[in-house]
This record gives C-alpha cells, structure tokens and sequence, in this order.
C-alpha cells in the first residue's frame, strides 16, 4: 500500500512519453533512480512516488483515484474518456498543465495507389487503428459510415495484409507512412502531453506540492522556449533593436564602459532567435551579440 502522505505521479513505462516525462521530472529537481525493471520508484528529496505503467492505463489510474498525477498523452486521454462515455462510466479529472513534447497527430492514411477523392469516399471502408473511439466520433460527426477494425500495435501493415482498405493511426514525422507505402490524407486529431490530476481534495502537503511541481515545470518549459541575449548597441537605437527582438522583455540597459555612444543590452527572448535577426541587428550597429540558452527559469 502506497503512502497516502506522498504524491504518487503514473508515467508511460517506455514509449514516445518516456523519456521526457523522466526528464522533465529531473529538470524540476526530483531526484529520482527510475530503473527499467522497477515499476515503482522513490523520489529522495520529495515525497513522490512514481508508478511507470503503458500508456493508455494512466487515464483510469488518475480517473479511479489511484494515483494523484498523470502524464499522459492528449490522444490517450480523449479515447480513454469516449471510451468510458460509450459504457456509461463517469471520467472525473482535472487537466493542470499542457506540456511543450509528445507532439502528434492523428490521421487517416491510406495507401499511395489507392482511391481517394474526399472524405465521402471513404464510406463502407474498413480503417484499422489503435484509437476506435476517436475514429468514430470523428467519422460519425461527418455523417460517414465505416467498419473499425482494431490493432494495438503495427497498424500501419493492416493494408498490406488485407486487414483494411486504409489506417488510422498516429503521426509525427511521417516516416513509418512512407515507409509502409502510405499517405497521410486528413488529420483529425492533434496531440501533445499533458499533465492531469485526479479529483476531490488533496492534504495540504500535496497541495503544496503539486503546486510546487506545477510552477518548476512551468518555468522548465519557458526556459525551454526562451533565450538570453546580451549585446552592445548604439545608444540612439536601442527602440530599433528592441522592435526586432519579438517576444522581448523589457531589457536592462547599462553603461558601456569607455564608450558613451554604446549601452550594454541584456534582455530574453520568448521566441526563437534567428540568424536573420543576429544580421538585422549587425546592420543597425550592435556588436557582441551572444545568444544563450536558459537552464531554468521562474517569474
């Protein structure tokens, strides 16, 4: 029996979630020996737990109140609530946070010599994929009617061996598609992962905690998604450099030592820093321009 004192977070095992969420986990200071055969592992500086389990049970782990904290797949979670509104089962949860990895789609493909005009087409198809319910809601929803053949893995082969006339399946660079002789034809669900809470009321320490664990993550992902840059410029154009700088905060500007024509900049970034604009900047008389990435952040 787990301790009720502790926060217990379930993550994907192995697959495409993996991988990040122990990162993001070691990037917000939870030290933690997440070892391929243990299922269950002990933070050493927090009172987490973390359960590592396939994918598509951590919805109902969260949902049935087993565990406090899940990451998990946008896709996941969507089939796992239709397929407990199909039998009648209630999916109580809170989402907490959007996370910036797990990016994917869901799409339809089919295979690069058959028959496609539109949508419409694809009445009385038969579609193999992983993901019945979103399938199904999406097709129903354009008045479509098909047969839903189900596969939990190597969907995209379903073709090829007559399983279906075409697939349903996730997509992130296209690869296995191409690969498998197949196109992509319609995208109908876009995912990312997430991080979801169980309902009903938390003790003070996991309260405090969550919300500990929310703001690091938070500035683990602005981090991410920023830059520090630092740079001398003329004194009569500091407007024009901060006006190409998109997503700048306000810059601190100091004294150039032995240079009173030129200011010290420093400033970060909230979107990406190109070499155009390292060029655009060059041209209105900065130099010394270095641009840094940020380990960790927090407002």
């Amino acid at each position: 029996m787990l301790n009720s004192n502790r926060l217990r977070i379930a993550m994907q095992k192995s697959g495409r979630l993996s991988h990040n969420s122990k990162n993001l986990l070691v990037n917000c200071g939870v030290r933690i020996n997440l070892q391929d055969k243990k299922l269950i592992s002990f933070a050493e500086n927090m009172p987490i737990d973390v359960i590592r389990v396939r994918d598509d049970d951590i919805p109902g782990l969260v949902m049935n109140k087993i565990v406090d904290l899940g990451i998990v797949g946008g896709n996941v979670l969507k089939e796992k609530i239709l397929s407990r509104a199909f039998k009648k089962q209630k999916s109580s949860y809170k989402l907490l946070l959007d996370l910036d990895f797990g990016l994917c789609r869901l799409s339809l493909a089919c295979p690069k010599d058959s028959f496609y005009k539109d949508l419409y087409s694809l009445k009385n198809f038969t579609i193999a994929t992983s993901y019945p319910y979103i399938l199904k809601e999406y097709l129903e929803s354009k008045n479509i009617n098909f047969k839903s053949f189900t596969l939990k893995g190597s969907v995209e082969i379903a073709p090829r061996v007559g399983l279906s006339d075409m697939i349903c399946d996730l997509v992130s660079t296209g690869a296995t598609l191409e690969e498998n002789n197949l196109r992509e034809i319609n995208v109908i669900y876009k995912s990312n992962a997430q991080i979801i809470s169980r309902t009903g009321k938390f003790s003070s320490i996991k309260k405090e905690l969550i919300h500990k664990l929310i703001t690091r993550i938070k500035g683990v992902i602005k981090a991410r998604e920023s830059k520090y840059i630092m740079l001398h410029a003329p004194a009569s154009k500091i407007n024009q450099v901060v006006s190409l700088l998109k997503g700048v905060e306000t810059p601190t500007i100091l004294k150039l030592a032995g240079n009173s024509k030129k200011v010290v900049m420093h400033m970060v970034s909230k979107e990406n820093f190109f070499w155009e604009t390292m060029e655009n900047l060059k041209k209105l008389g900065a130099t010394s321009i270095l641009v840094l990435p940020i380990e960790k952040m927090m407002e």
